[in-house]
């Protein structure tokens, strides 16, 4: 049997390793574009255990609802060094959630976590000064007793 294919040309050497370049160049192509497709989106969210993590959800989820049908709503700011949390409920009067943190993290690394309490002013805002640098913060205002349970937000700011 000779080389030649039914076109009646000759397939060489040649045609092998370009076939197979061809081959290794799309797979590698598309692992490249799908690590920097990762790495770009990548949240940054890390949980300690994600099975315990994954048991909470459900109760996390049944309290937010609980909350969203109270009508409670939150808002977290950032302004002139003050960070500032205020929640009201349906009837536009502020809720006192008792002792709430806010946990502030980069979306990538951890070198710049920090943990900040807020107080309640006499508006029923909860706030604290703080000088936070410019870019991407995500910030979880937790409260963990309230008259509806355990409250938790989770929010972005940007600073410019």
């Amino acid at each position: 049997m000779t080389g030649k294919a039914l076109s009646g040309r000759e397939f060489t050497g040649w045609h092998m390793l370009a076939g197979m370049g061809a081959f290794f160049g799309i797979v590698i192509g598309v692992n490249v574009f799908l690590a920097v497709s990762a790495s770009r989106t990548w949240t940054g969210l890390v949980v300690e255990n994600s099975y315990v993590a994954s048991q909470e959800f459900n109760e996390k989820e049944r309290l937010a609802k609980e909350q969203a049908a109270l009508g409670w709503r939150a808002v977290l700011r950032y302004d002139g060094g003050r960070l500032q949390l205020d929640i009201r409920d349906r009837a536009g009067q502020p809720i006192d959630l008792g002792r709430v943190t806010v946990a502030l993290t980069r979306p990538l690394g951890d070198h710049e976590d920090r943990t900040v309490p807020l107080a309640r002013g006499d508006d029923g805002v909860y706030a604290a000064m703080i000088e936070l640098p410019h870019g991407v913060w995500n910030a979880v205002s937790m409260a963990p007793k309230t008259p509806h349970g355990a409250f938790e937000q989770h929010s972005r700011l940007i600073l410019r």
